[in-house]
């Protein structure tokens, strides 16, 4: 590959503001010739953006961020290359699905008797008929004048102890990965820089995942800084775990890196696209066809 490809981004599908064709449309604008379309807990949006991505030249790597309850803090894996027909899948975003509706009203409710109405509705709006997350709450929050930022608006209303946050009860680990091998996919963790793990705790992850068959780690991340790419570089060769390089693109109205600019991964480190050639075997054998 003659750069790095972006194996993390967002479309409206979850909390992106770029409809899929739109996003494939504008990373092949920017150059990416290899991008993955990883929305959170779905993915709805993979046939929108494979078909976009076959007119424009663009590889389209089939993926899904996965929520998962870890150590009582919320992780997201990645699943690149998987079977979006899987059952076993499905199956299980089916059931995150389910949780982020009851979520969203929840939040919606909470945030009413802390006296921002119609906060559902506004998100809801926001989400365009699809999945609705906190982003799109804190996108409404500063529409209304009540935040000067979505980042404002997490830490004054979304966060533990705060009146609008809803304890998270995603999947366990084991059911993530698990998900994503069945759709023979590989299991990557992402962005490890965003959950303020100490090296210990950092470890017992890393070592819990790879037991369970994950076998990657994001190194080069939009909310890493390049002092944390090379500090996660440096887990991803002493753990064993392939790296990977994704921008986590939400939308041109969001402070990650854009599409396109990703920096190169550090030296010494095993790219996770690296026998990319054998995908379809190994989605085949997954899938027992």
């Amino acid at each position: 590959m003659a750069q790095s490809p972006d194996l993390h981004s967002h479309s409206t599908v979850s909390d992106g503001t770029l409809s899929p064709e739109q996003l494939v449309a504008r990373a092949a604008a920017a150059g990416v010739e290899v991008l993955a379309l990883t929305d959170h807990d779905t993915t709805a949006g993979l046939a929108g953006a494979e078909r976009a991505a076959a007119a424009v030249g663009l590889t389209l790597v089939p993926g899904v961020e996965i929520s998962v309850t870890w150590g009582g803090r919320t992780v997201h894996i990645v699943g690149l290359h998987v079977d979006r027909h899987c059952p076993v899948l499905d199956a299980g975003l089916a059931r995150l699905l389910a949780y982020r509706d009851w979520r969203a009203r929840e939040i919606g409710r909470r945030l009413a008797g802390h006296g921002i109405a119609d906060a559902y509705e506004g998100a809801q709006a926001l989400a365009r008929g699809q999945l609705v997350g906190r982003t799109h709450f804190a996108r409404f929050i500063v529409g209304q004048g009540r935040a000067r930022s979505v980042a404002d608006v997490f830490k004054r209303f979304l966060v533990r102890g705060k009146p609008g946050h809803v304890a998270s009860e995603w999947a366990s680990l084991e059911e993530a990965v698990g998900w994503i091998r069945a759709a023979g996919g590989q299991a990557v963790i992402a962005h490890p820089g965003r959950y303020g793990l100490t090296r210990t705790k950092m470890l017992n992850l890393i070592g819990t995942f790879r037991e369970l068959g994950g076998i990657g780690i994001e190194v080069v991340s939009g909310s890493h800084s390049r002092d944390e790419a090379f500090v996660f570089a440096r887990y991803a060769r002493e753990e064993r775990l392939l790296a990977s390089a994704g921008s986590d693109y939400h939308g041109p109205e969001e402070p990650w890196v854009e599409l396109g600019r990703l920096p190169a991964l550090p030296p010494g480190c095993t790219p996770i696209w690296w026998d990319w050639d054998q995908v379809p075997v190994r989605r085949a054998a997954a899938c027992g066809v």
